[in-house]
């Protein structure tokens, strides 16, 4: 007899890090931090490059977009996890796990996009100096910008409608502190192989081809610093390269580690660690690494928070 295609389970329990209640407030104060100072770091960058025109540049257009998106990702999970332990509740509803692996997914593919276009805007503004302003012009970075967020809302809609035509019996208990693709599947007593497949098929897709694409901008741009005659020019533009390229290997190192690997190959732990990496410490890290090293934007923001202490 074929399982209705309706699920039998109203909610599910994320079981977070730990059940003891002095490493729950460690987490709390943890996530809180973290959170807070990414929220804190990102919004006053949008702040700084809305205020100043001086900042009105395809880079820094870039960089509010990420900016957003980094605003957004961490939002999609800590507030929830936070709430969780304070209540001392683990529960979510269906609806709302869905929701949550929607958005997770929708704001982990725009970051990863951003970081391609912000690899090649670095690799056009140092191999091709004289003529960025004619290559990088308003309609490509509005197309470099566009394009990538309507495959970021479809490509989850996809996954979430085909989760939400799963089947879930009785097992609701999720070892993460999100509702995620790799840890819902398991879950469910349909035939989940098609499932597993579009996550191999079109996350790998979406995750390798702008890696490669990244690599392939960095190495034509390691190749034209070579090239500088300056010392001082070559350490200048190695440490900037060396900075974006660790957070690429944060965000796609983990990125890899939880989806690119068989379901029967995860450990929990390890999901959990990887997963806090790009939700969470990424988004908290982009700010600092690419934005409080310029000096423009140094000064934007200086500008900022001195025209709010005025205006109190």
């Amino acid at each position: 007899m074929e399982k209705e295609n309706q699920t039998s389970v109203s909610e599910f329990l994320l079981l977070g890090f730990s059940s003891s209640p002095g490493q729950q407030a460690l987490f709390f104060a943890l996530f809180l931090c973290l959170y807070s100072t990414g929220l804190f770091g990102n919004l006053l960058i949008l702040l700084a490059i809305g205020s100043d025109h001086r900042l009105h540049t395809p880079m820094y257009f870039f960089l509010a977009n990420l900016s957003l998106v980094d605003l957004c990702l961490p939002s999609a999970t800590v507030p929830k996890m936070l709430l969780n332990i304070q209540t001392r509740t683990q529960s979510i509803s269906y609806s709302g796990c869905l929701a949550q692996m929607y958005f997770c997914m929708m704001f982990a593919n725009m970051d990863n996009f951003l970081l391609t276009v912000m690899a090649y805007d670095r690799y056009v503004a140092i191999c091709h100096p004289l003529h960025y302003s004619t290559i990088m012009t308003q309609h490509l970075c509005a197309s470099l910008v566009a394009v990538p967020w309507v495959i970021a809302i479809l490509n989850p809609l996809l996954h979430t409608l085909m989760m939400a035509r799963l089947h879930f019996c009785s097992d609701n208990i999720i070892h993460h502190f999100f509702c995620d693709i790799s840890s819902l599947l398991p879950l469910s007593c349909s035939d989940t192989s098609l499932n597993q497949l579009m996550v191999l098929a079109v996350v790998g897709l979406i995750f390798v081809v702008p890696s490669v694409c990244i690599l392939a901008s960095y190495s034509l741009i390691i190749s034209a610093v070579m090239k500088i005659p300056s010392a001082q020019g070559k350490l200048k533009a190695f440490s900037t390269c060396g900075s974006h390229l660790a957070l690429v290997i944060l965000f796609y190192g983990a990125i890899t580690g939880v989806y690119m690997n068989p379901s029967s190959n995860h450990s929990t732990e390890k999901d959990s660690a990887a997963s806090v990496i790009f939700m969470v410490v990424v988004p908290v890290l982009n700010p600092f690494i690419y934005s409080l090293r310029n000096n423009e934007l140094k000064g934007a923001l200086k500008k900022t928070l001195g025209h709010s202490k005025i205006s109190q």
